[in-house]
């Protein structure tokens, strides 16, 4: 293994019911004025929002509601957020849905602790942010596993520009998470969720470093949301297929199925781009690209390809190379069987683009010819138009 420093800090509070207990966790960590965090109002439609701000307003916390988060969380949003947040002096940023609302809600947890720095240049690396409001999880939607990670991603609407954030003010202080609540999402969501978790996965165990119990923790992980996807796209309200992707969304992005080894994440750089030009859901941008960017790197070290077809998805042989192939055709379909793109043509926010397109593309995923993406294969802007040209169908 190679050194690694593992901060995992969020607790978690986990099963039926656990919504009633916003109230005591928003205290626990110096919350006395709640800014409520929310997208499109599926929390209001369902009560869980006036649950919440019940449980909060019987023990004394004020409260001030802030919705809209969008399924790609925008800058123009947040900074909105920071100067309500600062007008209502709130002390603690508590989200509530999935992982655009709890994205939106650490950056204005950034943003009203450093009011007099411009909420962008911490995502652009400009600036380095130095504190942050706390912040709290009321998991909705299991698949960005924003609940416990360090990251947030933001979308400058203004520039067509995708970045996101890494840094551990933003980890959460809690997440409270109740499979119940995800009972109201479509199946396309929880198609898009699953891949969202399998993702998350993937981009870390595909890399240069063999390393034995981090690779068996996330193959048993991606055997177990594959398996449980299956009930969920058909069932949203099998509590065991719920539960279980939940945990396992969290467990994807907190950094323990990457330990030892430098992550990859090019799908995720690659499917940002698609996000941020043509609106599409993020799951679905991660699987119109997977195939062609694991038929483009796969030969890099096919051995890597082959463990993962057979301790995933249990293809035997002799042949890594076979192997390797049948592990990528395996992923495929299950993306396909999810109702998943795999390609541009597949994806009705993209559909097929002409070449034009696909070098801005690759242009902007470079950061303007100044950046390269990817461990398990190092993808320079030529590389990363490739790709995007294989998906192209």
């Amino acid at each position: 293994m190679q050194s690694f420093t593992y901060l995992s800090p969020t607790e978690v509070i986990f099963g039926k019911d656990t919504q009633n207990q916003a109230a005591e966790y928003v205290r626990k960590y110096g919350g006395t004025r709640a800014l409520l965090v929310y997208g499109g109002g599926s929390v209001v439609r369902s009560g869980l929002l006036g649950q919440v701000r019940h449980v909060l307003d019987e023990s004394g916390i004020a409260c001030e509601e802030f919705g809209g988060a969008m399924p790609n969380p925008t800058l123009e949003h947040a900074r909105e957020g920071v100067r309500l947040a600062l007008g209502f002096q709130a002390d603690f940023i508590l989200g509530i849905g999935g992982g655009s609302a709890i994205d939106t809600a650490k950056a204005i947890a950034i943003g009203a602790a450093n009011p007099e720095t411009d909420l962008w240049d911490f995502w652009c690396r400009k600036e380095t942010a130095g504190s942050a409001l706390p912040t709290g999880a009321i998991l909705t939607i299991p698949a960005a596993g924003s609940e416990t990670s360090n990251s947030s991603v933001l979308t400058d609407t203004a520039t067509g520009s995708k970045r996101g954030l890494s840094t551990d003010l933003n980890r959460p202080k809690f997440a409270i998470m109740n499979p119940e609540l995800t009972y109201t999402l479509p199946l396309y969501q929880v198609a898009c969720g699953v891949t969202d978790i399998m993702m998350h996965t993937l981009d870390r165990y595909f890399n240069p470093v063999d390393n034995e119990l981090t690779d068996a923790i996330a193959e048993a992980l991606l055997r177990t949301v594959i398996a449980k996807g299956r009930i969920a796209i058909k069932d949203s309200h099998d509590y065991d297929a719920m539960s279980n992707l939940m945990w396992a969304g969290s467990l994807s992005h907190n950094g323990l199925t990457g330990l030892g080894g430098p992550g990859d994440f090019a799908v995720h750089q690659l499917g940002h781009e698609l996000s941020a030009m043509f609106g599409t859901a993020h799951g679905a941008s991660l699987s119109t690209v997977w195939d062609s960017w694991a038929l483009a790197v796969c030969p890099e070290k096919p051995s890597r390809f082959a463990r993962y077809a057979r301790n995933v998805w249990g293809i035997t042989g002799t042949d890594e190379n076979a192997m390797a192939m049948a592990g990528i055709q395996a992923t495929r379909e299950y993306f396909k069987e999810l109702g998943m793109p795999v390609n541009f043509g597949e994806n009705q926010d993209i559909g097929i683009q002409d070449d034009k397109v696909l070098r801005e593309l690759a242009y902007r995923c470079s950061f303007q010819r100044t950046r390269t993406i990817g461990n398990f294969k190092v993808l320079d802007e030529e590389n990363i138009y490739e790709i995007y040209q294989k998906a192209n169908r």
